[in-house]
């Protein structure tokens, strides 16, 4: 499970990282605003852990603006701001939960765990479809007009990127973000050789569509042209 932690709180950001690290969590960090908003639309995460006074903007405009731009991942505020009026505010601006500082390691876990419940509960479906294809996540499989196939966690992440986004143009940046997280030093061939996997994948799944390169822009996952790009 991925979970973004906006927080400018350099001691904290390193204490969360390093406790929800242990409890099997991959955590990425930011420390404002602007670099928040960008990690929150382009998706990947499972949970946001959000500070409400972040540098370049308040974590209520944060919060809103990301869910004007399609922001569905739960969101859970940690702020010293704990009035009610304030705890309000949070929630109506889109949060699921809202925890007040400072707070105890095992309240916040449990707080993570009882957001993280509520999709699921709610049967929310765990794969998606676009065209001739479907993905179920969890199980990293794959299936086609002729049959199916287990993908690996890379080929998955990167599948599942296109197909919520289908017939959109994906930025390199957006790519790499949605996959390996902000923080991984990954080599920018490598991102291309998964792309050449997933064609190979679709290819001998039958699959009319095909990912289609994008010059000097990303990829996009379209109706196979049939021209190899």
């Amino acid at each position: 499970m991925r979970i973004l932690l906006i927080e400018d709180d350099p001691r904290l950001t390193e204490s969360l990282k390093y406790q929800l690290g242990k409890e099997g969590f991959a955590v990425d960090a930011c420390s404002d605003a602007f670099d928040g908003l960008h990690y929150m639309t382009a998706g990947g995460y499972d949970l946001v852990l959000l500070d409400r006074m972040l540098p370049g903007a308040d974590g209520i405009s944060l919060l809103r603006d990301a869910r004007l731009q399609g922001a569905a991942t739960p969101v859970i505020f940690l702020t010293a701001m704990g009035q009610l009026d304030d705890r309000i505010q949070g929630l109506d601006a889109g949060a699921d939960d809202y925890i007040v500082k400072p707070f105890a390691f095992g309240e916040l876990m449990a707080r993570v765990r009882s957001v993280c419940r509520r999709p699921r509960a709610l049967g929310r479906d765990d794969g998606v479809s676009y065209g001739d294809l479907s993905l179920e996540p969890s199980e990293k499989r794959l299936l086609g007009p002729k049959g199916e196939c287990v993908l690996s966690k890379r080929e998955s992440d990167l599948l599942e990127a296109f197909l919520r986004s289908p017939r959109k143009v994906l930025t390199r940046d957006a790519l790499f973000l949605r996959v390996w997280g902000p923080a991984a030093l990954v080599e920018d061939g490598n991102l291309d050789n998964y792309i050449h996997f997933l064609r190979r994948r679709l290819r001998a799944l039958g699959s009319e569509l095909g990912i289609s390169t994008v010059r000097g822009v990303g990829y996009m996952l379209a109706p196979d042209r049939g021209d190899g790009q």
